[in-house]
């Protein structure tokens, strides 16, 4: 099953149920591919990954990894914690993003096989990329109920600190026979989401995705209102997820018709980026021999609201000591 090419010290490991092969990889905590069928039978990879795990060094994309300390934007790269302020690094313009320069998608992570899975295990030291406290993180991929991939992220901290975790993996439900996702339908479980300043970064705002380009309250075509969203290139949006419980609940489905493949996202998260390739360019290749154009896949981020440090009017993302971060997102692969 596993055809990538392992190089700079990290391992690959395959999970498999008989329906659903994973290739997962310690560089990064990162999902290298994901093979499920479509309506004929046919396996293909829908996820976007590199062919070596060489290419991970150099992964501006962020391709299948684990982000963190924390996803997403914090404006100026500043928050404050009962009244100190932390300085993080600005590695997206005037912003911080996805932790930093050398963050979680950078590292080694330590791997230990589980009865239906494996854990991820990296401990982020007292001051990394500007973050207070030692934090031990642990990332566990299992299978459940025969169609579902489980992430479970824990984390616990010696001082307090912001975390907010998600997987940045990138799907193309055609395995990339198709050159973009424009052809795919998308329903997103949130009838709001949080605005963006003039820096690209969450203003305080929640607003209505009635009549707007971001109403995925139906099933739509990805494609039908990308071309009116020119300021990003396509979507790059944080949605306020419907569901208030902590109790993990259908956020989002993508659906492929031609393969049949349908994905369903489940999370315990306050928000999902939506975030559709608009940078790729067709320079660089993956696993499919092909070239990764623009809009050539989206990714679903489960997710804490950006910059929500700053913002007290979003939910919270601190953790202190004694307290344990728990976090659940569970993808779901059938056919329609």
């Amino acid at each position: 099953m596993n055809t990538v090419k392992q190089e700079i010290g990290a391992q690959l490991f395959n999970l498999s149920n008989g329906d659903i092969d994973v290739v997962l990889c310690n560089y990064g905590c990162t999902i290298v591919s994901i093979s499920v069928p479509d309506k004929d039978g046919q396996k293909k990879n829908v996820v976007a990954g590199f062919s070596s795990t060489e290419e991970y060094k150099n992964n501006p994309h962020y391709l299948g990894c684990t982000v963190g300390r924390f996803a997403n934007r914090i404006a100026f790269g500043k928050f404050k914690i009962d009244d100190k302020v932390y300085q993080l690094e600005c590695n997206n313009g005037l912003n911080h993003l996805h932790g930093g320069i050398d963050a979680f998608h950078k590292q080694i992570w330590e791997a230990e096989k589980i009865s239906n899975g494996l854990e991820f295990h990296y401990l982020s030291k007292d001051g990394e990329e500007g973050y207070p406290g030692n934090l031990n993180v642990t990332v566990k991929y299992s299978f459940a109920d025969g169609d579902k991939l489980v992430i479970d992220y824990a984390a616990a901290t010696d001082k307090p600190t912001i975390i907010s975790l998600t997987n940045h993996s990138y799907f193309n439900r055609t395995g990339f026979e198709s050159p973009t996702i424009c052809n795919h339908f998308l329903k997103i479980y949130a009838s709001h989401y949080t605005v963006k300043n003039g820096n690209n970064v969450s203003s305080g705002e929640i607003e209505s995705v009635s009549n707007t380009p971001y109403d995925f309250t139906k099933l739509k075509l990805i494609g039908k209102h990308i071309d009116l969203l020119a300021a990003d290139m396509g979507y790059d949006i944080n949605y306020v997820l419907d569901n208030k419980s902590p109790v993990p609940a259908l956020a989002a489905e993508l659906y492929e018709p031609e393969s049949g493949r349908l994905l369903k996202i489940f999370t315990d998260q306050p928000g999902l980026q939506l975030y559709t390739a608009n940078w790729w360019d067709g320079s660089f290749f993956g696993q499919q021999n092909k070239p990764y154009n623009q809009h050539g896949a989206v990714a679903l981020e489960t997710q804490a609201f950006p910059d929500s440090p700053n913002h007290s009017n979003f939910p919270n993302t601190i953790t202190r000591p004694g307290d344990v971060y728990r976090s659940q997102t569970i993808y779901q692969f059938s056919l329609r």
